[in-house]
């Protein structure tokens, strides 16, 4: 089996994703580029139909051009998003698109999720996109038009699809998946603060600390 170990390791990451509701039934897809060549990517309806509790083999293997080289499964229409990634910076390896709960009440408002925790500074910040349709081409050229804007080593980039959910686009598998868990903590603790300027609170959503950004 081509990249076994990967598609592997993307198997653990995705049932995970589900058990902690940093994805749903709804949706939810990643993909990884393994080569030069090819990229491994979760298949359509593996939320819906599978719970994300995947085999390996049913992570698709696909060239450039969208071929299906190995794996059982067809491809999500939202392989256009991200390729979109891949195309407009050579250096993320990896894109996960999660429906994740905390994220979601900032991409469901529309707004851009303020950045307040020390473990999110190294991703800048986090704007929630204007609303295009789920895997339409509008929402691929949008989020293409975005990662083009940023400095092609600004990554991990993280992007909120308005009503929709979470883009993360990193240089591994492991690194993306991480920053999904640590913005979907930023998430929780910005609505709880912003919950509490609401009450009264004096709270300073830009205080500007030097962080250390080294990994």
């Amino acid at each position: 089996m081509l990249y076994s170990e990967e598609r592997k390791k993307m198997c653990e990451i995705v049932k995970t994703m589900f058990d902690r509701f940093q994805t749903n039934a709804a949706g939810g897809n990643l993909s990884l580029k393994v080569s030069d060549k090819h990229f491994i990517m979760t298949p359509t309806l593996m939320s819906q139909n599978y719970r994300c509790d995947l085999s390996p083999f049913q992570i698709l293997v696909v060239d450039k051009e969208l071929n299906i080289i190995e794996g059982e499964g067809r491809l999500t229409r939202e392989i256009n998003m991200h390729m979109a990634c891949y195309e407009e910076n050579p250096a993320i390896n990896c894109v996960i698109h999660a429906h994740a709960k905390e994220s979601m009440v900032w991409a469901s408002m529309g707004k851009d999720m303020p950045n307040i925790t020390e473990a999110t500074q190294k991703i800048g910040d986090i704007p929630c996109l204007d609303y295009r349709p789920a895997t339409s081409p509008e929402l691929a050229a949008l989020v293409r038009d975005t990662i083009a804007e940023r400095d092609a080593d600004k990554i991990p980039a993280g992007l909120l699809l308005e009503r929709h959910g979470l883009v993360v686009a990193d240089k591994s598998l492991e690194k993306a998946y991480d920053m999904v868990e640590r913005i979907e903590y930023n998430a929780y603790v910005a609505y709880k603060m912003y919950l509490l300027s609401k009450v009264g609170e004096n709270i300073d959503f830009q205080k500007d600390y030097h962080y250390n950004l080294d990994e």
